[in-house]
């Protein structure tokens, strides 16, 4: 069987793979598909552009797809960047400049008062529509600069307070046990089991 992961972000495909390793599928990016649709995430939540890429990757590819939108929600901005989290600073501008605009908006917010949380949802859809979504958090709190060299997006901010230390310091390992995303795919994983041993 195989298995479209409907983004064309490297590390985040990087790390859907490792977190589905051991699955009996044949795993693919939107990065191997000429001419795949640039789906549009103009949805209300998460779960809702989970499901429209997981959908139209699915109808386009005639394979399951699996798709993830993910961001991160920060208590004391009301819940922002949310849906924003990749373009928080802007369409063209990246993950460094994202993290300049978060810790520039939190100047003078205490310890305290800087709870965050990383949210994922995870969607599987067949050609013929949607099968499921899943979701996965993980709480943290937001440092004051950025630090560690792993990982990607809101890494080097993002502390876990269990261990005192960033994302972006705690490395791979780590992440991968305890992160929305390895939440959100666990859930997944176990969908795909299912549809697997359905389809032998």
């Amino acid at each position: 069987m195989e298995l479209v992961i409907a983004t064309r972000n490297e590390k985040k495909r990087q790390e859907i793979v490792e977190l589905l390793e051991g699955l009996d599928v044949k795993v693919r990016s939107l990065s191997d598909i000429p001419f795949a649709p640039e789906v549009i995430e103009e949805g209300k939540s998460f779960k809702e552009n989970a499901a429209r890429k997981a959908i139209e990757v699915a109808k386009f590819t005639g394979m399951m797809a699996l798709a993830d939108d993910s961001g991160l929600e920060v208590d004391v901005l009301c819940g922002e960047p949310g849906l924003y989290s990749a373009r928080f600073a802007g369409e063209d501008q990246d993950d460094e400049a994202n993290i300049q605009k978060l810790l520039k908006l939190m100047e003078g917010v205490p310890e305290e008062k800087r709870k965050a949380r990383f949210r994922c949802c995870v969607a599987i859809a067949k050609p013929e529509g949607l099968v499921k979504v899943v979701e996965g958090t993980c709480e943290g709190i937001i440092g004051f600069k950025s630090e560690g060299n792993y990982g990607f997006g809101y890494d080097p901010v993002f502390i876990i307070p269990d261990y005192n230390q960033t994302f972006a310091q705690l490395g791979p390992d780590v992440k991968n046990r305890i992160s929305h995303r390895a939440k959100a795919l666990k859930k997944a994983r176990k969908i795909l089991t299912s549809l697997i041993g359905d389809s032998t």
